[in-house]
């Protein structure tokens, strides 16, 4: 006999979801409303998010066709806003989206639109036809608006979507702009290297050999650097492609993303901003799948997928396992050892009242406010620290120019001789 995973509201209105066993969908409905429930979902249970590996190429290819079919998250938030407001107005869902998509000035959106619209004239489910879009929807999304198809409360589940995703891009948006400044300088910075070392040095390398005098050892190493800059420099921009691609084949490996997903967390004061925002988005995307009403293996499983960061995937991984054999979600949380104490005492507190989705929504706006401070902190002290690192590389590169020329008088002697 088959098993129904559920989700209920009791005669009391508390929420309950498990696992129901019978012959079909429609008599594991009856069996649940005869209890005097209210359904919220119920569907075919299977054993999790526990899916198959991709393979490497795989990963490849979906990440390139994710690349070239995405959409900027202010368009997306923008689209699921006025899809809520329009299907909350009376109009239906085709005719919604037919008409964004009239109205849609990014093509490549407006496509997308197009092939929803004719799925859903199919008879396709909104939630079905954004699976085949997964460059535009993420996973998230979609289980999300398959919640709110379930429970009649999609209009209701599409404006909560559209909020979460504003202050996701709200928070995305001040860790890049921490980001900016830093990244600015120290591109300008490979820039005026780059410069010194292809038309700079070697105008010095000139003068010292009309000398013909010994140099000091720094200095022939910057003048040998300068003509391998100035000889290959089509083989170094091949190189640094090659380094760049590599370590991009090297992210979509297993151990390569844990890596440098962990060091990106350890990198003083940087670390705690991307840290911050791992927890607030964390939180943010729990609470938000918890009050749609999505049971809590495919929570677990959807947030593993939104935090975007290896070692915290794999925290909540574990966790899921654990919660699969019986353990609480606060206590599964705790034992993985990856979440900070805050985050854990209002999932066990939410866990013990029922109110797990209010108290992690009041947890992510306390991990958007560290975001905030951090990054005001940041900012303050990166600039001088920035300036103090450009002005030592730049400094030590003149120094070791005009070494010579400390000691031009015995040059020129030696030279004479």
């Amino acid at each position: 006999m088959p098993n129904f995973s559920y989700i209920v509201k009791d005669a009391k209105g508390a929420r309950v979801e498990g696992i129901v066993k019978a012959d079909s969908l429609d008599l594991a409905i009856d069996k649940l409303s005869k209890e005097g429930n209210t359904i919220i979902s119920v569907k075919a249970a299977s054993e999790g998010a526990f899916k198959g590996k991709l393979s490497l190429f795989d990963k490849f290819m979906l990440t390139i066709y994710k690349l070239r079919t995405r959409v900027s998250l202010k368009t997306l938030v923008f689209f699921t806003r006025q899809l809520s407001t329009m299907f909350s107005a009376g109009l239906t869902i085709e005719k919604a989206i037919s008409d964004l998509e009239r109205e849609e000035k990014n093509k490549k959106f407006a496509k997308v639109l197009r092939r929803l619209s004719d799925d859903i004239k199919k008879g396709y489910s909104l939630s079905e036809a954004m699976e085949q879009h997964p460059g535009v929807f993420n996973p998230l999304y979609v289980a999300l608006v398959k919640a709110g198809e379930a429970s009649g409360t999609l209009h209701t589940v599409l404006d909560e979507l559209s909020d979460y995703l504003e202050k996701i891009e709200d928070t995305r948006r001040k860790v890049i702009s921490a980001m900016a400044y830093p990244v600015f300088i120290l591109i300008f910075l490979m820039l005026v290297v780059w410069g010194m070392f292809y038309w700079i040095i070697p105008k010095f390398a000139e003068v010292y050999s009309d000398f013909n005098a010994e140099l000091p050892k720094p200095t022939l190493a910057a003048i040998a650097a300068s003509e391998f800059v100035q000889n290959n420099i089509f083989g170094t921009i091949l190189l640094l492609i090659v380094i760049f691609f590599a370590f991009f084949i090297l992210y979509l490996t297993d151990r390569g993303r844990y890596l440098m997903d962990a060091f990106k967390l350890k990198v003083p004061v940087i670390g705690q901003v991307f840290t911050n925002s791992i927890m607030s988005k964390f939180a943010r995307t729990f609470s938000i799948l918890m009050a749609a009403g999505v049971p809590i293996m495919d929570t677990m499983e959807l947030t593993e997928n939104v935090v975007q960061n290896a070692t915290v995937e794999g925290a909540v991984r574990k966790a899921r396992v654990m919660v699969k054999e019986g353990y609480g979600v606060a206590n599964a949380f705790r034992r993985t050892g990856a979440f900070p104490p805050t985050l854990l005492q209002m999932i066990s507190t939410g866990e013990e009242t029922g109110d797990m989705d209010k108290l992690l929504g009041k947890a992510a706006e306390f991990y958007e406010k560290l975001v905030d401070s951090v990054i005001d902190r940041l900012t303050s002290l990166i600039e001088p620290l920035l300036i103090v690192i450009m002005a030592s590389i730049v400094g030590s590169i003149i120094i070791v120019i005009y070494l010579p020329i400390f000691n031009l008088g015995e040059a020129i002697s030696q030279g004479i001789k």
